[in-house]
Order: structure tokens, then sequence, then C-alpha cells
């Protein structure tokens, strides 16, 4: 039988969910259905309104091949499960002659476990188990989530936290869920066959599509014991948190209130002279902890090496001995004993990296208002992890509106662990560079940009405020707080703000509550989805925020207009593992402030410009109340990174298109 052509199969597709096929989603498709094809590796920007996801899906179920899909957000991973691939699968299945089966992928502490549901909480007060759900008053908050949470379980097929509407709190989801390490096993537990986790698996394993995210992905190449089924492609979509989600699964911590849960849950099922060593060492690194003052630790203290190789030493004797005891007067002793030894675990390991000590690890103290001091470890990149786990036997797709910064690939191929040397020129073909360069062991990889549908340079403005001082590292700055003023004042509401520390957006919020006659709502004060929905509701209000905004929101329409950034989102000076990883890339002979510093913020940058231009009919502005970005060297590099809009420092012109903006806003209704 003839192959359909991907061009039909790609209209086939996009009619069946209602958009629209656009010059660039063909050209995206086309360049990952050849990298499928010639086993290559392939960076797809993509702007907002391509249609990425279509792009990528019908060339990997044309291909036939099995093929994971890993992205960063729930509300991705649900478009793609209940609304692309359905519709995809039945528009291709004529063409194809064949339905391809499709399922969803998460750690196993996404779903709910029907052991802690039924049988109880492991508890590390109490002998045994405690019945959480006797306990917790049923008007408390925690009392009513755990008594619809056991009444979800008889209606829910998939057990997967995701699928509870409305959500339950963290606490209460912690009653009934297990990390890997505490699962006591399918065939060890009186509920394997029912389990929810486990069924997952299975149907992944039937799958030609699996659908996942970030930090199973990450599980997946780091820790060796492969949580994902075999496959030949893999598609990355919001590939720009590619890097800080591997890093933070490959992070290990130790905290007093870890080590001493580790204690109290050991001290049940082992004697007293394993126990007893346990909290001596703990005892000692909680002391230590209380003076430890914040900042990178390029050699571990003579102290901190003690208390360490304590607990390490004391955490395999204990780990040694609930290995060979046992306690039948403990209830339900195995469920006990795997959460004992999933912390104890926790701190051996974590204790014997930070002692082994390795070039490529940083380690530092982090000192928190809330939670106290922690020691924490993280790799100094994750670039080598990621050349040798994620790029070998397969092709890999990455994609996402923002990969392209400072006009090329080549900042965010080096940190996924793709050289220079490795890119294609885009007349060659892998096998004829490999043959040429005789090494192919580099892994081979293409970068392109296949634009966005909308026409920035008509649809908004980049404004730079030249005129202000430039910002201070700490103190108030009255002159930011007067310009925005006044730009909301010409916008008529419509504005998310977004800052570089909630301390920031809290005093501007206070600020401007007292000043203007429009709503202004405050990451923190509410859940984020929430202020999204009054956000989007009411044309006349505002949404100030931090991190989670640069990249989180979707309003298309009037009621964003003007976007703000009071500075550019450089990471803190004081921040040990950038400030590290921009060392060793100035010991290595580059710059370190451009390949991290700079690269940091004109990611996020253009991920806030990103927020402005939704749909086709959107107008409105950027403005970037820091004039380094007009001043400065670095400038050029991060408007670069940004969405192509039209660009001035003229202050009364921007008011007076904003103003525009907002009467033909009004007038529409």
């Amino acid at each position: 039988m003839t192959k359909p052509a991907l061009t039909d199969l790609l209209h086939a597709a996009v009619t069946a969910v209602g958009g629209t096929e656009r010059p660039g989603q063909v050209a995206m498709a086309e360049a990952v259905a050849e990298a499928i094809d010639d086993n290559t590796h392939l960076l797809v920007q993509a702007g907002t309104g391509t249609g990425k996801s279509l792009g990528y899906l019908v060339p990997a179920l044309a291909h036939g091949e099995r093929t994971v899909i890993a992205t960063a957000t729930l509300a991705l991973q649900r478009q793609l499960v209940e609304r692309d691939l359905p519709r995809t699968v039945e528009a291709l299945h004529p063409l194809l002659r064949r339905r391809a089966e499709f399922a969803m992928l998460k750690g196993r502490s996404n779903y709910l476990c029907l052991h802690r549901l039924h049988e109880g909480v492991p508890q590390d007060d109490e002998d045994g188990l405690f019945d959480v759900f006797e306990a917790a008053a049923p008007t408390s908050k925690l009392g009513k989530d755990l008594l619809r949470l056991r009444d979800w379980a008889d209606e829910t097929e998939t057990g997967d936290r995701d699928d509870l509407a409305p959500g339950v709190s963290d606490r209460a989801w912690a009653q009934v869920s297990v990390s890997s390490r505490e699962c006591l096993g399918a065939t060890r537990c009186a509920y394997g066959a029912e389990c929810f986790a486990e069924a997952a698996r299975e149907r992944a394993k039937l799958a030609e599509v699996i659908v996942t995210n970030h930090a199973l992905l990450a599980i997946d190449a780091i820790e060796g014991a492969p949580v994902l089924p075999g496959h030949e492609v893999l598609i990355v979509d919001e590939a720009h948190e590619l890097v800080s989600r591997v890093t933070g699964v490959a992070t290990g911590e130790l905290t007093p209130g870890g080590v001493n849960r580790a204690v109290r849950r050991a001290a049940k099922l082992v004697d007293e002279k394993e126990a007893d060593r346990l909290q001596t060492a703990a005892e000692g690194f909680e002391r230590l902890m209380e003076l430890a003052l914040p900042g990178r630790l390029e050699e571990i203290p003579e102290d901190l090496g003690y208390a360490l190789a304590s607990l390490r030493d004391a955490a395999r004797a204990v780990i040694t001995a609930l290995g060979n005891t046992r306690d039948r007067s403990v209830q339900d002793e195995d469920a006990v004993r795997k959460q004992a030894l999933a912390s104890v675990e926790n701190v051996h390991e974590v204790a014997e990296r930070i002692l082994t000590g390795s070039e490529y690890d940083v380690v530092w103290y982090e000192r928190h208002d809330r939670y106290g001091a922690s020691l924490r470890v993280a790799p100094l990149t994750v670039s080598g992890l990621l050349r040798e786990k994620l790029f070998e036997d397969r092709a890999v797709v990455l994609t996402s509106a923002t990969l392209k910064l400072g006009g090329d690939f080549d900042g965010v191929g080096a940190s996924l662990g793709l050289t220079v040397e490795g890119r294609l020129p885009d007349d060659r073909t892998a096998a004829e560079e490999a043959e040429e360069e005789g090494d192919d062991t580099v892994p081979r990889w293409r970068g392109l940009d296949v634009g966005s549908p909308f026409d920035y340079r008509r649809q908004g403005i980049l404004y730079v405020a030249r005129h202000l001082a430039p910002p201070g590292r700490e103190g108030s700055r009255g002159d930011m707080l007067d310009e925005l003023s006044e730009l909301i004042q010409a916008a008529g509401g419509r504005t998310l703000g977004l800052f570089s520390s909630m301390r920031a957006a809290q005093a501007a919020a206070e600020e401007l509550r007292g000043r203007l006659d429009v709503p202004i709502l405050l990451q923190g004060e509410e859940t984020l989805g929430e202020l999204i929905r009054r956000f989007a509701a009411d044309a006349e209000t505002c949404l100030f925020g931090t991190l989670s905004l640069w990249q989180g929101v979707d309003v298309p329409g009037p009621n964003c207009q003007l976007v703000v950034m009071d500075r550019i989102p450089f990471p803190r000076p004081d921040d040990p593992l950038m400030s590290a990883r921009q060392k060793a890339v100035e010991e290595a002979g580059g710059n370190g402030f451009m390949a991290v510093a700079a690269t940091h913020a004109a990611l996020l940058m253009a991920q806030g410009a990103g927020r402005l231009v939704r749909a086709g009919g959107d107008r409105g502005v950027v403005a970037v109340l820091d004039s380094r970005l007009e001043r400065a060297r670095y400038g050029g590099f991060l408007r670069a990174s940004m969405p192509d809009f039209w660009y001035t420092t003229d202050r009364d012109q921007v008011r007076r298109s904003l103003a525009a903006i907002d009467a033909a806003a009004k007038a529409a209704g």
C-alpha cells in the first residue's frame, strides 16, 4: 500500500481539530519526519499559534514507531490526551488503516495508593499504622479532603490526582499516595492487582504513544532503572524547561527535619544500638545546621565532613539492620519498613555523594525563613548526562516557543548536550557529515525556527524605559513605580506585571493599590488558577506576580494588553548553582555571564514577552522598566531573543498607543 503523503495526513488532522493549516506547521512536520527517518535530533522553535502539537504528532503517528512525548505542564498533557491525540488518531485512521493506542504515564506518587487508603499511613510518632481518616475531624479541611478522596476512590478509573476536581491539599494527598521507594511492589501488596499506578504502566506498555512529564523522563534517564517503555522516538515539548527539571531531579538535599524523620521511622524496626547511633549522628548534624550560613561550599569544612560521615555510616548500619530484622508486633510491618528504608536510604545517598565529592557537583547551604537550613548538592551541568542518556539510540525532537536565544540555537543546544560540532548544515545528511568527519559519537542535530503566524511588528510594541535609573540590588525604585502607574493608567488596567522577586511584586501591589482605581491581584493571595481566571474575566484588573506568571499565563483578547517586566531577570548574584556554572564557563575560557546569566534572563524574557500576543487579533505593549536593556552591551542579545515587536524608547508614544488600544477595546465592547 502506498504510504499517504505527510501533507494529506496533516490536512486531515488539522481539519479534525478545527484548526487552520499554517506554513510553519507544515515545515515543522516535514522536519520532524526527516529527523525520525534519519535518526537525528531536531530543535524546533515554533511560536505561539503555530499548532506545534500536530506538527509533531502527525509525523510520529505516520512513522508508526513507539513515541514518548514529555511535557512540562499539566495543561499541555491534558490537551494532548483529551483533545489532540483522540481527534488526530481518528482523523488519520482512514489514511493509515490503523488506530494508534495512546496512554499517559506519571510518577507513582501521582496515583492514589489503595494500600494507604485502606490500611492507613505509617506515622513517625506511633507504633504501627494510624488511621488518619478516623483522627481527622470531618468538619476540618483535611477531614473533608480525606472523606472526598475515599468516595473518589470508588469512582475513579485512573486514580490520577490530576483527574480529581476540585483538587485536595498536598497534606491530604500525602495520606493516600506513596513514592516509588515506599511502594511495597505489586506482588507483595494486597491491592497489587487493583493498583492504579501499575494499571497505568501496563497501559503504557501497550501504547504506541505515551504522554509523560519532564520529571519522569529525567528519572528514566538518570536512575538507570527504566520507568518508561522502550521507544524509538522521543519528543520533548516545552523543552526550554527540560534543563531545570532534570537538574531538580538530580539534586539531593539533607535537612534536620528529614534526618530526624528517618530516625523516628527506623527506631521502630531496628535494635536500640543502631537507632541510638543514627540519633546521635542526627543531633550532631542538626547542631551544625543551626549555625550554617547560606552559600556555596567549594570545600567541605572539617566539622561538616565529620557530621556527614557519622550520618552516612549510621545510616548504612540501619539499612543493613532493616534488611535483617522482622518485628511482627508492628502492624503492617512491610509498609512501615518500606517508608523507613526510603528515608534512611536518602540520608545515606546524599551524605555519601557530598563526601565522595565530584568536580561536577555543587554543594551549598540554603536557609529558608519557614523551613530553616538545608544542605544541597546538584550537578554543575546536566549537558553531559543528557548527551549520554537522552540522545542515544532514538530520534529526539525538542520544541518550544523559545529555544533560539540571541539569534541562534547554540546556547540552548549546549545546555542540552548538543554541541556546535554536531550541528548539521542544512544541505547535509547525518550520514554524509559523519562519514566526512569520521566521528559518529557526537549527536547530530539541526535547529529550525518555523516562526509564528502572528505579525508581531504590527500587533505589539516593545518599550524600554531608557530614562529610568538602572535598578540596584536592593531598595525601593520610586521612579519605576511612577512609570508603572502611568502605564497602567494609560492602558485602563489590562496589565500583567512580571516581577523578578516576590518582594518586588508585593511592594508594587501595595503601593499601586493606594494610587490607582483598578483592581490589582497579587500572586499568593489566591490559587494561581483562580487569579488567572479573575484576571481574564475583567478588563480593568491587573495581575502581579513572579516566576510562574512569566511562563504560565494564556489570556488572549483585550484583557491583557500591557505586559510589564520590572527588571531584567538575571539570576541572583548569590545563587550558588548559577554562580558556580558561570565560574566554570569562565575557567574554560568562555564568557560566563553571557553563557549563564544572560541566557537565563533571555529565556525568561522571551517567555514573558510571549504572554502578550496569544491570538491574531491581540494588540498591546511589552514594557521593560530596566534601562539596561537599551544601554548595556548585552541588551541586543536579550532583545534578539524576544518576539520581533516594533521597538521604541519613546514614553509619550507608548502612552498614546496604550490609550488608543484601550479606547478601541472599550469601543468593541
